[in-house]
């Protein structure tokens, strides 16, 4: 069955330690039919990733080269790493009729909305800057420096929630409960949509 509205951008963003890579992990486990960009990036692979599937890893002139040719959608240095998404991805899903999910930090996020406006942004949060202190120390994947920068720009990135479109909560131990509500907004929103092409076509009648 064609769908009545256009397929979407759904932007996931959040700051470092709120579980982005955990929800997108179970979402896929649900085998909904969204499409999931690989995002780009310079910084070391670690041992539990694979090249490709987790991220596209590849030195910095790689992804310079990729700047230079306009090849990202966004991009930004985190921590003193690269990161960004790949234009072609994101534009051959949306094209084959895919519902296109994104994972990005909140700068990211923010230049995606100047971009595509149509996008749909979901912050995840946590109950408290103190949760989320705990859980970037219990990942114990970071040096002591990269660590507390990480929680310094968390604790602002928290304070960037207001404008993004719907904001859900990652409570610990709650995975599901979690993907089920994210699952919950991109249905409001393409109903959301749905209305505004059926609006557009009453007007063109009217």
């Amino acid at each position: 069955m064609e769908k009545e509205s256009s397929p979407m951008l759904i932007v996931l963003s959040g700051p470092s330690g709120v579980g982005k890579d955990a929800v997108l992990s179970r979402m896929k486990e649900h085998d909904r039919p969204y499409y999931y960009t690989v995002t780009a990036t310079t910084r070391i692979q670690r041992e539990n990733e694979t090249d490709g599937k987790d991220y596209i890893f590849i030195s910095e002139n790689e992804f310079r080269n990729m700047i230079g040719e306009d090849e990202l959608l966004e991009w930004a240095e985190v921590y003193g790493n690269l990161y960004g998404v790949p234009k072609n991805q994101v534009i051959e899903a949306l094209e084959r009729g895919y519902d296109v999910i994104v994972k990005t930090d909140v700068q990211g996020a923010s230049t995606i909305k100047q971009l595509m406006p149509e996008a749909v942004l979901i912050f995840l949060s946590v109950s408290s800057v103190d949760e989320l202190k705990e859980r970037l120390r219990g990942r114990m994947t970071e040096s002591e420096e990269s660590l507390n920068t990480r929680l310094n720009t968390s604790e602002s990135e928290m304070e960037e929630a207001d404008w993004f479109d719907h904001v859900v909560l990652n409570e610990t131990g709650k995975l599901d409960e979690t993907v089920f509500k994210i699952e919950e907004v991109i249905s409001i929103e393409r109903k959301v949509k749905s209305r505004n092409i059926l609006d557009d076509r009453g007007d063109l009648i009217d």
